[in-house]
C-alpha cells in the first residue's frame, strides 16, 4: 500500500492587543517516512489570517506573498544566520518529531468492521445491488473487492472515497449491481494494513435483508405480546386470591 503524505504543525501565536492585529507563525513538517530526504520543513507566517511569507526547505529561501511580505522575505534572505538557522530546521525540529510519529501513532492500525446487505438499485440493467460497508479502520488506506464465484468483479462495481469519521476512523462504501444467478458465491474482500490476510465476507441470499428484518420485528412484538399476557395473567390471580366472597340473601 502506498505510503500517506503526513504533517503536523507546531503554532506560535503573538498577539498585539493595543488595536486587535494579530501576527502568528506555523511550521510543519511534511514527510513520507522517517528519513531527512524524505522530510519537508515549512513556515508561515501570517497577519490577519493572511500568508504574506513563508520558508520551504524545498526551496531552501524565504518567499513573500505581499508587498510586505517580499521585503521582509529579503530581508532573512539577506541575513545569513537567519537562513542557516531556517535550513537546519528541518533536522533539528523535524527529524526527531517525525521518527516519534513514525514510531508510535502513524505505526497503530484498527481492524475494519464490515457490513453486507442489499439495497434497492437505481434504475438500470441490474435487478439486484449488494453494499459492502466498512466501518471504524485506521490507517485511511484500504482496498476493497467483490468476488463472484472466487472471481474479482469490476464492471457495475462503484465505491466512495475513504470518509473521516470525528474520532480519527475512516469508513467506505461499495456498491455492485448484478443480475443473480442459481448456485453462485458473492463475496466482499478487504484488504487492509490491520490484516494479515483479506477479511473475506459471503453474501446469504437465502433471505433479503428487508424479510429478515420483518420476521424480527414479528418475533419482538410477539414476545412482549407474551409478557404482556403473562403480566396480566399473575395480576388477576393476585388479585383473585385477596377477593371476599359475600353470600346473597
Amino acid at each position: 500500500m502506498a505510503s500517506s503524505f503526513l504533517s503536523f504543525s507546531l503554532l506560535f501565536i503573538t498577539v498585539y492587543t493595543a488595536d486587535g492585529f494579530r501576527t502568528y507563525e506555523v511550521d510543519r513538517c511534511q514527510f513520507n517516512t522517517s528519513k531527512l530526504e524524505d522530510v519537508r520543513y515549512i513556515r508561515s507566517t501570517y497577519y490577519n489570517k493572511m500568508e504574506f511569507s513563508k520558508f520551504d526547505s524545498s526551496v531552501g529561501k524565504f518567499v513573500g506573498y505581499t508587498e510586505y511580505g517580499v521585503k521582509q522575505a529579503d530581508y532573512w534572505n539577506n541575513d545569513a544566520s537567519i537562513l542557516a538557522q531556517m535550513k537546519t530546521a528541518r533536522e533539528r525540529y523535524c527529524l526527531n518529531n517525525v521518527q516519534i510519529w513514525s514510531n508510535n501513532p502513524l505505526t497503530k492500525s484498527v481492524k475494519p468492521y464490515v457490513r453486507l446487505y442489499s439495497v434497492a438499485p437505481p434504475a438500470g440493467k441490474h435487478p439486484s445491488m449488494l453494499v459492502c460497508s466498512i466501518y471504524s479502520f485506521y490507517p485511511k488506506t484500504i482496498i476493497v473487492k467483490w468476488l463472484r464465484d472466487g472471481q474479482e468483479v469490476t464492471s457495475d462495481v462503484t465505491s466512495t472515497e475513504e470518509m473521516a469519521d470525528a474520532d480519527w476512523y475512516y469508513q467506505i462504501h461499495s456498491h455492485l449491481e448484478y443480475t443473480p444467478r442459481s448456485g453462485e458465491k458473492i463475496s466482499c474482500k478487504v484488504e487492509h494494513a490491520s490484516l494479515r490476510e483479506p477479511l473475506i465476507t459471503d453474501w446469504d441470499p437465502s433471505l433479503p435483508e428487508s424479510e429478515r428484518n420483518k420476521i424480527a420485528i414479528g418475533a419482538s412484538g410477539l414476545i412482549l405480546g407474551l409478557i404482556l399476557s403473562l403480566a396480566g395473567f399473575i395480576y388477576y390471580k393476585r388479585k383473585s386470591r385477596g377477593r371476599i366472597l359475600v353470600p346473597s340473601n
